[in-house]
């Protein structure tokens, strides 16, 4: 890495949980100056990310972090105002009333147990006639979504809310659809894509919560990078406030997300109010 640009390496692996450590070793090996993360599983990374960091290879953790792992920064959506804000507009759109179910790749991952949480525990404070299932594992197989879903709207058919915490909204949309079951349900799903925004436009999901990955990434580089040239992390953790999408305020926001994305010189500005350490 030098003063004018990078040079970036990708190391991908099959799914959540498969082929992370073995990609994370393979980025080690090759001396890597630092390390942009996605640790679907802190536990077992911990003890390869403590040696990464007695190498003094830094690392940035993107969308979920890695507790006690010795990273150098966290960069994330506000997991806490999310699962809230969700739990919040499902209780006022169902009248306080009703059963509600969550998906999730894995409760292992922090982001993820932190939305369902948050969620929880919103919903049972501000709408306690509302009542929630146990969540739902997908592990971020698409088959493995459609099949227990469809399995809970058999076993609950009554079910009034389902909220969607990762971006894996389409096989619950198809599961609901095949289930006859879409018309009535309140979905509340994370992200945007343009089958996702078909669904809003339709009124099929009601609401989502943008995680801002774009932001997310270009952040984590660029905390990354302040590091490597200047010495510099940041004093506390990059969260991102979270973007209620719904069909009110859809193309809005859809024309300031390709405002922003064409000023390419902003998106990658640090926020204002961000501060750093110096790094000894």
């Amino acid at each position: 890495l030098g003063m004018h640009g990078a040079d970036l390496e990708f190391r991908t692996f099959p799914s959540l949980g498969e082929g992370e450590e073995e990609a994370f070793e393979a980025a080690i090996a090759a001396e890597s100056d630092g390390l942009i993360l996605f640790p679907s599983r802190p536990r077992s990374l911990r003890t390869w990310m403590q040696r990464a960091s007695r190498s003094r290879i830094p690392i940035v953790c993107v969308s979920t972090d890695a507790p006690h792992s010795n990273r150098l920064a966290v960069v994330s959506v506000d997991t806490m105002a999310s699962g809230s804000l969700a739990a919040d507009l499902m209780g006022r759109f169902l009248g306080n009333r009703g059963k509600v179910a969550v998906t999730l790749s894995a409760l292992g991952i922090t982001e993820h147990f932190e939305k369902s949480t948050a969620f929880e525990k919103t919903l049972r404070s501000l709408h306690p006639k509302t009542a929630l299932l146990d969540p739902i594992e997908d592990h971020d197989v698409e088959s493995e979504a459609y099949d227990k879903c469809r399995k809970l709207f058999a076993a609950h058919p009554d079910l009034a809310g389902i909220y969607v915490t990762t971006e894996a909204s389409m096989p619950v949309v198809h599961a609901a659809k095949d289930a006859h079951l879409l018309d009535r349900l309140t979905i509340i799903a994370t992200d945007l894509f343009p089958a996702l925004i078909e669904q809003i436009r339709a009124g099929k999901v009601t609401a989502t919560i943008h995680q801002r990955p774009y932001m997310q990434g270009r952040l984590a580089f660029r905390v990354l990078q302040e590091y490597l040239v200047h010495g510099r992390y940041p004093a506390v953790p990059v969260t991102l406030a979270p973007h209620l999408v719904m069909a009110g305020n859809l193309d809005f926001f859809l024309e300031k997300q390709a405002s922003d994305s064409s000023n390419a010189e902003a998106a990658s500005d640090l926020p204002s109010d961000f501060t750093y350490n110096n790094y000894d």
